[in-house]
């Protein structure tokens, strides 16, 4: 099924995506989906999948064109692009969070969201920035991530780039404190050499402890590891995205 999104203008410099059940319907439990580009992300096969098995279901779906996306830009240049801001002086994840963050601020006053039952997920680093954004608003609870990227300073395209502690503090590591007391699932490849399946592993067993050590005495944290596929070992089956998007729905209380 082609699906095609709907643009919204929040009076940012990031246009609002979105597909769903029409506007006048009012406030509706929302997703925000990263992928790629906030258009290809809704409507670009595979990268959709999750919107594609949420079509039937009352949610709401927003998004986003992440950093180094967007037309006439390659999508596999849009790290080596964050690296080369990074070097500039900027924190392209800084500002892409601050954006979003006001642009769901719109939607809200907007009364296009049900306030109670918001998620964030992403594929790679989509579902890194989904994270952050999760992390920025409390009011998120329940995040879904699909071969998180999860430490920026291990990528290719960082591992050039001289020590910063600007870059190392946007490693997902760091916003634990802010994540404890949320649903989160994250789905990963055996072998994934391209965001790397150990890293995952570690966060995701570091964010349980911390919230143990809360007195949060079962955390809702969640790792399911598949066989890998594709290029690195990255790709993401048909199956782990259905399988992924059940779970977000039985989180969010949805049909």
């Amino acid at each position: 099924m082609q699906l095609a999104a709907d643009v919204i203008d929040a009076g940012t410099s990031l246009e609002v995506y979105h597909v769903g059940p029409p506007l006048n319907q009012g406030p509706l439990p929302t997703l925000f989906y990263f992928a790629l580009s906030g258009q290809d992300s809704l409507e670009l096969a595979p990268y959709n999948q999750p919107v594609v098995y949420l079509r039937s279901s009352a949610i709401r779906i927003f998004s986003f064109t992440l950093p180094g996306h967007g037309p006439g830009i390659k999508n596999t240049e849009a790290i080596q692009r964050w690296a080369r801001a990074f070097q500039e002086g900027k924190d392209p994840i800084k500002e892409f969070i601050n954006t979003a963050k006001a642009n769901i601020t719109f939607l809200i006053q907007q009364r296009l969201i049900d306030e109670s039952r918001m998620a964030t997920a992403g594929l790679s680093r989509g579902g890194y920035m989904a994270t952050h954004l999760a992390a920025e608003m409390p009011q998120i609870k329940t995040i879904l991530g699909f071969a998180p990227l999860t430490r920026l300073d291990l990528s290719t395209e960082f591992n050039m780039l001289p020590e910063s502690p600007i870059i190392e503090q946007s490693n997902l590591f760091h916003l634990i404190p802010k994540l404890i007391d949320r649903n989160l699932c994250f789905h990963i490849g055996n072998v994934d050499t391209r965001v790397h399946t150990d890293e995952c592993f570690m966060f995701i067993h570091k964010l349980a402890k911390v919230a143990q050590e809360n007195r949060i005495r079962s955390p809702q944290v969640e790792m399911v590891i598949h066989p890998s596929i594709g290029h690195h070992g990255h790709g993401t089956a048909p199956s782990t995205f259905l399988e992924g998007v059940n779970w977000l729905k039985e989180k969010m209380r949805i049909a």
